[in-house]
């Protein structure tokens, strides 16, 4: 171990993702950028010109607050339904359960509200206008996934404090700012949500990604990222957080193929997957996927359908924010996939999904 570096207190040496000091990919390990190329990303975007403004608007509709708020309270009779609040932020109503992915409400995804990353799109759905909160799923510690302010609001929403699900090393910090309800799962590590009047039980399992995390300058890798598997009777989702492509995908699938059958009802009836932050490709691909790559992960899934996510709120990379989802149509005509099948959403916009099948 190198000097200086802090141990792992979850180090399993059977653990290939596992370091004495950290945590890594399955597939390619993460090599934080040198300042150099830092700078020649930066260079290189000044004189080109990059990010270049949209040409289009990023969509924007008023949310279906009446059937979102009746859907919260009807318990086990609740219709599967996904709301995209913005960038990675989606309210997920499914087996009696309000459920949120990766809560970002604040103006500017960075340690400070002066400074950093901006929204140009409001969430869809302000923190006051979302029902009690179940269960929240955290993907990792950037800042344009971990918001504090969000965090903490939602700690403590009328009602009590929502569960927070998170891959290892999170638990600290949520502790310091006095939350408590906080599960922290390696990958494969399933966590059962227990049986309530309203809700029935419901595994929800870490999936690997091909990411990296980091906090402060000093603490890259310390903790570990991943997605999301949650299987209710109504609907099997998927959300998979922050990642570049990587054959970690075809693993998932092949993990719950025997839950997948077409007898047990199919694949994921949902995928939430990530479409933006893409370019430059050199700096950007083992970190982020861009849309043909999100396309592709899709197809190794197997799942039914998916709603494109991390677009259309902050300015992180070259790209314009608004490209992301005409390359995705691009994507998408190219492999012949149905758009109805990887919808974009506007911000806002609730897709109203069928109730899984039976299992024969």
């Amino acid at each position: 171990m190198m000097a200086g570096m802090k141990k792992n207190p979850h180090f399993n040496p059977a653990k290939k993702h596992h370091r004495p000091g950290g945590f890594q990919n399955n597939y390619i390990s993460f090599r934080g950028k040198r300042w150099h190329e830092l700078l020649r990303w930066k260079w290189g975007a000044w004189r080109a010109g990059h990010p270049r403004l949209p040409t289009e608007p990023i969509a924007i509709v008023a949310p279906d607050l009446a059937f979102i708020q009746a859907n919260a309270q009807a318990g086990l009779a609740m219709q599967p339904a996904a709301t995209w609040i913005g960038h990675i932020t989606v309210l997920v109503q499914m087996g009696g359960l309000n459920i949120l992915t990766d809560p970002v409400f604040s103006d500017r995804c960075s340690p400070v509200q002066w400074s950093g990353p901006r929204r140009h799109t409001p969430p869809g759905l302000s923190l006051a206008q979302l029902p009690r909160i179940d269960v929240v799923l955290l993907s990792h510690n950037h800042y344009d996934h971990m918001d504090e302010a969000s965090l903490v609001a939602l700690s403590r929403q009328s009602g009590g404090c929502p569960l927070f699900i998170t891959p290892l090393g999170h638990q600290h910090w949520f502790a310091r700012r006095g939350i408590h309800r906080v599960i922290e799962l390696d990958w494969w590590d399933t966590h059962v949500l227990e049986a309530t009047t309203k809700s029935a039980r419901i595994p929800v399992t870490l999936t690997p990604a091909q990411h990296w995390s980091a906090r402060t300058a000093t603490d890259a890798l310390r903790s570990l990222w991943g997605g999301f598997a949650v299987r209710s009777a109504d609907c099997h989702l998927f959300f998979a957080g922050d990642t570049a492509y990587s054959k970690d995908f075809v693993d998932i699938r092949q993990h719950f193929a025997r839950e997948h059958t077409p007898e047990q009802g199919g694949g994921f009836d949902l995928a939430l997957l990530p479409i933006g932050a893409y370019e430059p490709r050199w700096f950007m691909k083992d970190q982020h996927v861009n849309p043909a790559e999100s396309v592709q992960i899709f197809k190794d899934l197997g799942c039914k359908r998916a709603m494109a996510v991390h677009w259309g709120t902050f300015t992180l990379t070259d790209e314009p924010l608004d490209e992301p989802p005409r390359e995705l149509a691009r994507a998408l005509r190219e492999q012949k996939i149905n758009g109805q099948d990887f919808q974009v959403l506007a911000i806002g916009q609730t897709w109203h999904l069928p109730k899984r099948p039976t299992p024969v």
